[in-house]
């Protein structure tokens, strides 16, 4: 049997169904006899019209949006019911180039059918928490979902009843932005996705908060279309208001307070610091962000302190401390040394941390903290020194087994001592000799010790040493020279006071202890011992 030679378009011309062509607007391109015969109209008066003209009405969105079934209008004017699934075929920057389908009478299929078919569709839209639609400029909405309805308030017949219904709603402070972005598009040479968010009137009076995922549409030689999702975010944006209300109120009382604040991302390292943070360290206008957040606090943290504020931080983030706090010499941007207290609280995201957030403050505007006469830390901030070395040294393993070894970095010494003479100093010269005679004591225990040591005024003429990394034999010497330092003279004015010297009592980590009040209740016995004994320093190594 010979092979058939008749060409495509003659084969078309043969089909009982209709054939038909457009291109990217829609424009009838091709039609088959077939259409013709199944419609009434006529073909050459059918070809270079728009397919949507034999479209009804209500089914032109839906059509284009890509359902397959609508009624199209005969030559008769009757509607009758069509399916017809269109394949497109696209360009290398995949435009819409042009449009093949058959097209296939279902009027046999009862309407009762289709208006199901339809209805869910429908349905589908009404599931999508949002309001569906398309839009041509002086057209307005082609397509708008029943959504609006219970968004808005509006019915669809109302919202398309005039094409410039959309803008007349949008709140007047939204309104210029809005209209710019939206100009924009219409105005478009290529087809993009945007998002806008803006605030709509309601029919009730309400303003409701919209975010708008929308795409423009750009076909060749035709106006250009929108399409979209509007989605209620008014919950959204009251959420966010009342953030930054709780931000603005956190703000206000973290002025009051006169700290710094920091937030630190432990992911990407960048660390935030407010503006009173580089107040208090003494560096203003250095900008708030530090892309590496532990070389800029390393920076600030005198060298003998680095270690112990390292490991305050590290316990915090091991899940030992529910939080932390640690107090340490800044490096202020004058030069100077200040004492501050830096804490927070860590973020876990499966057990890691992934953020750290807190404050820091200046200890010398703390009173309760900081001793205004001597300048030396107080009774709080050397507690705080002593619980922390009483932690890592209770979490060292290697306690128990070499514990009196020089390398036991986690031994510290306690001591505790009494100016013997001072009440005397006190009664004979006054109390303003006296106060001098504490500041000249205070300098000459800052001298005695080392720059990791903390020397801290506990009360009246009594003062607290916290020696760290240290055996009984460094603390026992160390002490020994502490005492011949306060033995000596003091020159105040025209005076010269001979001080009676100081006794000592001296606590020894080895003890074990588990709190700091048990420290400095031994170190106050051994005090009282030395100065009942005259031994002048008084060790308990336990």
């Amino acid at each position: 049997m010979p092979a058939d030679t008749t060409p495509p378009g003659q084969l078309l011309t043969l089909l009982p169904d209709a054939v038909l062509q457009t291109d990217a607007l829609w424009v009838v391109t091709y039609l088959n006899p077939a259409w013709h015969q199944l419609t009434g109209h006529a073909l050459e008066a059918s070809i270079g019209r728009s397919l949507l003209d034999f479209v009804h009405p209500d089914d032109r969105g839906t059509l284009r949006s890509g359902m397959p079934v609508f009624r199209l209008r005969f030559a008769d004017s009757g509607y009758r019911w069509m399916r017809l699934q269109l394949r497109s075929e696209s360009d290398d920057a995949n435009r819409v180039v042009s449009r093949q389908g058959v097209l296939i009478e279902i009027t046999e299929v009862t309407e009762q059918v289709l208006v199901e078919v339809r209805q869910r569709f429908l349905r589908l839209l009404e599931t999508i928490d949002g309001v569906v639609w398309e839009a041509e400029r002086g057209v307005g909405n082609t397509f708008l979902s029943p959504q609006v309805e219970r968004l808005f308030g509006y019915t669809v017949e109302e919202w398309r009843s005039h094409p410039s219904f959309w803008r007349t709603h949008v709140h007047p402070d939204g309104l210029p932005a809005a209209q710019a972005i939206d100009d924009a598009a219409y105005s478009a040479t290529h087809s993009y996705a945007y998002e806008m968010s803006y605030r709509l009137l309601a029919k009730c009076g309400k303003v409701v908060w919209v975010r708008d995922l929308c795409r423009v549409v750009v076909e060749p030689g035709r106006a250009n279309r929108m399409i979209g999702l509007m989605i209620d975010v008014s919950q959204q944006k009251q959420t966010e208001l009342e953030l930054v209300q709780s931000d603005n109120r956190y703000s206000l009382a973290t002025r009051g307070s006169n700290d710094g604040i920091w937030d630190w991302n432990l992911q990407t390292g960048v660390l935030h610091a407010s503006e009173r943070f580089h107040e208090i360290v003494g560096l203003g206008g250095a900008g708030n962000l530090h892309d590496d957040g532990w070389y800029f606090l390393e920076q600030l943290i005198d060298p003998d302190d680095r270690s112990r504020v390292q490991d305050a931080y590290r316990r915090h983030l091991s899940g030992t401390r529910p939080n932390f706090s640690v107090d340490f010499r800044a490096r202020h941007g004058s030069g100077r040394l200040v004492w501050v207290n830096w804490r927070g609280v860590a973020q876990f995201e499966e057990g890691v941390a992934v953020r750290m957030a807190g404050s820091l403050s200046d200890l010398a505007e703390r009173g309760s903290s900081y001793d205004s006469l001597t300048n030396l830390p107080g009774r709080p901030l050397f507690r705080d020194r002593l619980e922390h070395a009483i932690a890592l040294h209770r979490d060292d393993p290697a306690n128990g087994h070499d514990a009196t070894a020089p390398g036991g970095t986690t031994m510290f010494a306690v001591l505790m001592l009494d100016l013997n003479q001072f009440k005397v100093v006190n009664d004979t010269l006054g109390h303003h000799v006296g106060d001098q005679l504490l500041q000249q004591v205070a300098r000459r225990l800052e001298a005695s010790v080392r720059a990791a040591d903390l020397v801290a005024r506990m009360s009246g003429d009594e003062f607290n040493v916290l020696l760290e990394s240290v055996n009984v034999a460094d603390a026992t010497a160390r002490a020994r020279q502490l005492a011949a330092a306060l033995a000596a003279p003091y020159r105040i004015g025209t005076h010269t006071v001979a001080s009676g010297g100081a006794s000592i009592g001296v606590v020894m980590s080895q003890v074990g202890f588990a709190t700091t009040d048990d420290y400095l209740r031994a170190a106050d016995a051994a005090m009282y011992l030395a100065k009942s004994q005259g031994l002048g320093v008084c060790v308990s190594a336990g």
